[in-house]
């Protein structure tokens, strides 16, 4: 039997995702919540050196971030078959839905992600979802996961696609982070965005050491800390909101001008524990061990200036996740995929779907949408090429 304690807190999906993937597996854990036990927080960092979770301890090893490769190597048994009709690369709302659909068309579907929920995970507050008055992002995704759980012939696999490429068989192939391949007939790509870097040198080394880019996973952590928020757009107004709850202080720091929704500027005009830096750049980040500060950047004076801060939440922009493409299917300047109207891409079947796509609107109920339209036309092209 081996010793397992998972260090998580209530609204960080990744945690969700550790503790349902080593239940799937028979593995027992023992979980402790540092987003409400202060000392069980300051016992993490100091055993593993990072403001992030989840943090995993297997028999002594740290396992940092939902490390689906490394527990895959200690826990790991499970045998798959070898072609699928579907493989689905993502597992947002459009991959989620392209699952379920398929899985109606009585396809078996196999689906590779990171996580289940992509970056809707990072809503906290979604109000213009059909069916919902008020919803946060993780409550929606959980209620996605559920129906494809129901679906029949669907196998959900918690790891990274790194490459695709055409099968020997005429089908498709992929390759994951874990180092295993897996063959398809027909493949969906629902990769979607992810967060937009800085681009400071010091900044890779102070992710999960009090650089974040989940408000909803690793706030919690800094109770009573002043934060700063980067960005000015629906992310970054809604992250500033939420930490306000939380932190002593938030600095929402904005290169040029909010570019929010009204109804955010609303409510974040109404916080008074948020000051805001506009128009501002960080130029540097400050620290050794953990983030302590940044350094600002007037934009109009060129004036700059420290700013004392436990935590940085990054919310500036996305970025198409496309590096496992490598010229597999056309693509826009922006590096998003082309697809025409029926979401076919450049490539005979192969269909993609919701962010990564070149569609204008990057909204959740567009990427369902979207979703169920690639499943579709993924079912007719297998029943045109059998």
């Amino acid at each position: 039997m081996v010793n397992v304690t998972i260090y998580s807190t209530d609204g960080c999906q990744y945690c969700v995702l550790t503790k349902g993937y080593l239940s799937r597996l028979g593995v027992s854990f023992t979980e402790i919540d540092v987003g409400r036990d202060r000392k069980a927080a300051e016992e993490m960092v100091k055993l593993s050196g990072q403001y992030g979770v989840p943090v995993t301890v297997v028999d002594g090893e740290i396992i940092v971030g939902f490390d689906v490769a490394r527990f895959r190597e200690l826990f790991e048994t499970e045998k798959v078959p070898d072609v699928y009709d579907v493989l689905i690369v993502g597992g947002g709302p459009a991959g989620l839905t392209a699952a379920m659909y398929a899985s109606r068309k009585m396809l078996s579907v196999l689906v590779l992600t990171e996580n289940i929920g992509g970056q809707a995970l990072e809503s906290w507050a979604i109000e213009n979802y059909m069916g919902f008055r008020l919803v946060t992002g993780g409550e929606l995704m959980q209620k996605f996961e559920e129906k494809v759980r129901e679906g029949i012939g669907i196998t959900l696999e918690l790891d990274p696609v790194t490459a695709l490429r055409e099968g020997t068989d005429g089908g498709f192939a992929a390759e994951t982070v874990s180092g295993r391949t897996f063959s398809a007939r027909a493949v969906i790509i629902t990769s979607g965005m992810s967060p937009q870097w800085l681009g400071l040198p010091e900044e890779k080394r102070f992710i999960g050491r009090g650089i974040s880019v989940c408000s909803t996973c690793d706030g919690p952590l800094f109770s009573g800390k002043k934060v700063a928020v980067i960005g000015g757009g629906n992310y970054a107004l809604t992250t500033a909101i939420e930490m306000s709850t939380i932190a002593k202080e938030v600095h929402l720091i904005v290169r040029s001008k909010l570019r929010a929704d009204e109804i955010y500027q609303k409510q974040y005009a109404s916080v008074k524990n948020i000051i805001t830096h506009m128009p501002a750049v960080v130029t540097a980040i400050n620290g050794g061990a953990l983030v302590q500060g940044v350094t600002l950047k007037e934009s109009k004076t060129g004036k700059e200036s420290r700013l004392a801060v436990d935590g940085i939440f990054l919310a500036i922009d996305q970025q198409p996740n496309n590096s496992f493409l490598n010229g597999f299917v056309e693509l826009n300047k922006q590096g998003e995929i082309k697809i025409d109207v029926n979401c076919a891409t450049s490539r005979p079947g192969v269909f993609a779907a919701g962010d990564i796509t070149e569609v204008h609107n990057k909204q959740v109920i567009i990427a369902a949408g979207e979703g169920a339209k690639a499943a579709l036309e993924a079912y007719a092209y297998l029943s045109q090429n059998p």
